[in-house]
């Protein structure tokens, strides 16, 4: 993407509307593509919030950034333009939160707020002309759009331009709809309340035109804007930051002495590579003789998953892919009675819902339940593990997501196996298999949590990692698997059993499913699970020192499992904050280092991967998923209002889609201030770019970033740096702006 130029000369007006024109659509498409997606809170995923901007360099995109997100004070007819955009907004996206509903959302976003917008008198002042404009409009919404525009005088040079600002303006609400538009699941798609770009870009326009008619300065205020921007201080500080963590890190990399490897280890951990595994996988190894390994955490099974008793379903892979089958997962009842009492539940919840939100019920219902509701109040709130523990076990009784088994049957046997070779062959794990294999997905564990998603597996869509690891564990089980594994080269031994777990990051708890497996290899996961409880313990030690909490009277296990069971904890954990780098590279490279739980890691072996089809796969999708992570943190903490979400505290939960502060902001499109920040004013996070080694020669680098645009823009550019440590050298060498390699002393 060019930088935007603006033309100070004189321009003629143009007599009539010019109506979709080819000059508008490239306008309107210009215009979106400065605006980033964001994810609701049902699947929350990290995203680059200026992502719109990485076709400029990094320094030049912070400018840019700064103009069009954090300009504090609008001028005010684009603040009341903002204000009944917002009261829209809410009413037509809502997903599930009011009990009454906007009438006509079955007509579209566009069709039903103009049928509707005629009667609200704070947009056209009961002015006769503008209803009667309103009436007049034409149906498709880019025709909608040219007449608003010439009415406005916004001239064709400047249609992109204006459009695109009135998107930054108001950028949370215009993330959602990028969303919904081009990155929803199948459950969003198939929603009939639609809402397409074009219809919302018609929509703020008809505000404008009716609410500001003098919107054309617009143009002027952000020229203004951009000339006064100075992030030159701003720039320098990541810079700064950036060449000290790197040095340290450097140093340690080639200073790291290789352990020995064991003949055969008791047992082998795959973990997802997200930043909070690295911590816990050196507590396990300092356990006793135990290997670990790095995956994406969606164990490369692209698959959308289906809750065969609730029928519920989702994508449980990259967005950055798309799910390639649908697994249903039973439940260890019958489907018939499970979805009994599963229904059962429904209905208890959707009574009570509609009693709680309707004019007259709630005063009915606080005589009915207000001492129950009192008394599990000062339970929750004074001994929430026992709140907590008499919760799991109602939920057992209502039984729909324990012990649940994937049918496999779905995936093509062909691909079962291409599955399992694939990560197998890439973490460099095809010979000296222990008698256990453990995948071993992640999620979290909170109360009160508007933020929780965030949390959970971002290589599983903002989901669980469980699903994922129980297919990859039942397919790599698969004696007809094992077979045809031999021909490509992964013989794996009659005795070794793939097991899947979840690591439970708020609690460091490791669940392992393994039952009905044998009495001996019962006897070895009891001894794995003695370990997995001492690995808890030293890392909640650790991470209880890092959220600052006094240690002297109470156990780091109780210290994390409560922060997990308070509804009032606004830091349950850290998550991803003080991410920095991502690492590819066999783990015998990093695992006498101490990474802080700053480092993504990868497992690799460049030495099988001689085409680099590994690789490529592993820099095109991982990196750029832990690229968006970093991006994230570093945008919401640099702005917490611009690309945040602002305080917890006071926030308010719209449409069970996003978070607003107070009752009518922007949709804040970032994470929570107590994410990034140790208090109101001290950060927590550090501000950088992610920082990528790969052990690998550059020879095999430099083909697949000339294959692929979005490395040369993200390396060229400088979004990301790039070393790749040479093995036979044992030299790091840096990737340069013009993609070539200059070694480092």
């Amino acid at each position: 993407m060019k930088a935007v130029h603006h033309n100070t000369t004189a321009k003629s007006t143009p007599e009539t509307p010019p109506n979709g024109s080819s000059f508008l659509e490239t306008a309107i498409v210009g215009s979106w593509s400065k605006v980033a997606p964001f994810w609701p809170l049902k699947n929350l995923i990290a995203v680059n919030p200026i992502a719109g901007f990485e076709g400029l360099s990094f320094e030049e995109g912070l400018r840019q950034a700064h103009a069009y997100f954090q300009q504090k004070d609008l001028p005010e007819g684009m603040g009341h333009v903002n204000r009944e955009s917002i009261k829209w907004l809410q009413a037509f996206c809502d997903g599930g939160q009011s009990t009454f509903h906007m009438p006509h959302r079955h007509l579209g976003f566009l069709k039903s707020i103009l049928s509707l917008v005629q009667f609200d008198n704070k947009i056209h002042g009961n002015d006769p002309q503008k209803i009667q404009w309103l009436k007049n409009l034409p149906q498709k919404p880019e025709m909608v759009i040219a007449k608003a525009l010439f009415d406005l005088d916004i001239h064709p040079d400047e249609q992109e331009q204006f459009l695109s600002l009135l998107l930054t303006t108001l950028p949370g609400w215009a993330a959602y709809v990028q969303y919904r538009t081009h990155w929803a699941d199948a459950e969003d798609t198939a929603n009939p309340h639609a809402i397409t770009q074009k219809a919302y870009l018609a929509f703020r326009v008809v505000l404008t035109r009716l609410i500001w008619p003098e919107a054309k300065g617009l143009i002027t205020w952000h020229r203004n804007a951009l000339q006064k921007t100075d992030i030159k201080n701003i720039y320098h500080n990541i810079t700064a930051r950036e060449s000290s963590y790197q040095a340290r890190l450097l140093t340690q990399v080639i200073g790291a002495k290789e352990p020995e490897k064991s003949s055969q280890p008791k047992a082998q951990m795959v973990f997802c590579i997200d930043v909070r595994s690295e911590p816990f996988r050196r507590a396990l190894e300092a356990q006793g003789d135990y290997e670990t390994y790095g995956f994406a955490g969606f164990f490369g099974v692209p698959v959308a998953m289906k809750n065969a008793v609730t029928g519920e379903g989702h994508a449980s892979c990259p967005v950055l892919l798309q799910p390639a089958q649908t697994v249903i997962e039973h439940a260890n009842c019958s489907d018939r009675t499970c979805r009994k009492s599963y229904m059962r539940l429904q209905r208890i919840q959707k009574l009570y819902q509609s009693a709680k939100y309707t004019f007259a019920a709630p005063f009915s219902l606080v005589e009915v339940v207000g001492l129950g509701s009192g008394v599990w109040m000062g339970l929750r709130s004074l001994l929430p593990h026992i709140a907590t523990k008499i919760q799991s076990r109602l939920k057992k009784v209502f039984a729909t997501t324990y012990n649940l088994t994937p049918n496999i049957s779905t995936i093509p046997f062909e691909q079962q196996i291409a599955y399992g070779a694939s990560v197998l062959k890439t973490i460099g794990l095809t010979k000296n298999f222990a008698p256990l294999v453990i995948f071993c997905g992640h999620g979290s564990t909170t109360r009160n949590n508007a933020y929780a998603t965030a949390l959970d597996c971002g290589a599983c869509g903002g989901h669980r990692g469980a699903p994922n690891a129980r297919i990859l564990a039942a397919i790599l089980n698969d004696e007809d698997v094992r077979k045809a594994l031999v021909k490509q080269g992964v013989s794996v031994p009659q005795a070794t059993l793939f097991v899947a777990a979840e690591h439970n990051t708020t609690t460091d708890e490791v669940e392992v499913y393994g039952t009905g497996i044998g009495e001996k290899k019962t006897k070895q996961i009891q001894d794995l699970n003695q370990d997995l409880q001492k690995a808890r313990d030293k890392n909640t030690l650790w991470r209880s020192h890092e959220m600052g909490m006094g240690l002297s009277k109470v156990h780091p296990r109780k210290v994390t499992a409560l922060r997990a069971q308070d509804w009032a904890e606004v830091r349950p954990e850290w998550g991803l904050a003080r991410n920095a780098s991502f690492v590819v590279a066999p783990r015998s490279l990093t695992k006498n280092i101490n990474l802080e739980g700053r480092s993504f890691l990868h497992s690799y072996e460049w030495e099988t991967d001689q085409d680099g089809a590994s690789l490529a796969l592993i820099l095109t999708a991982p990196m750029v998923v832990a690229q968006w992570i970093n991006a994230q943190y570093l945008f919401s903490t640099l702005d917490n209002v611009a690309f945040g979400g602002g305080s917890k505290i006071t926030k308010n939960i719209t449409g069970k889609i996003g978070v607003m502060q107070g009752n009518a902001s922007d949709l804040m499109h970032g994470l929570p201030l107590q994410s990034v920040f140790q208090s109101d004013t001290k950060a927590y996070h550090h501000p950088v770019r992610l920082t990528v080694i790969v052990r690998a020669p550059t020879a095999l680098v430099d083909p697949i970033i000339t294959q692929h645009t979005i490395l040369q823009k993200l390396f060229g550019n400088e979004w990301v740096h790039l070393m790749c440590y040479e093995p036979k050298k044992k030299q790091i060498f840096n990737l340069q702006k013009n993609l070539t390699w200059r070694p480092l002393p």
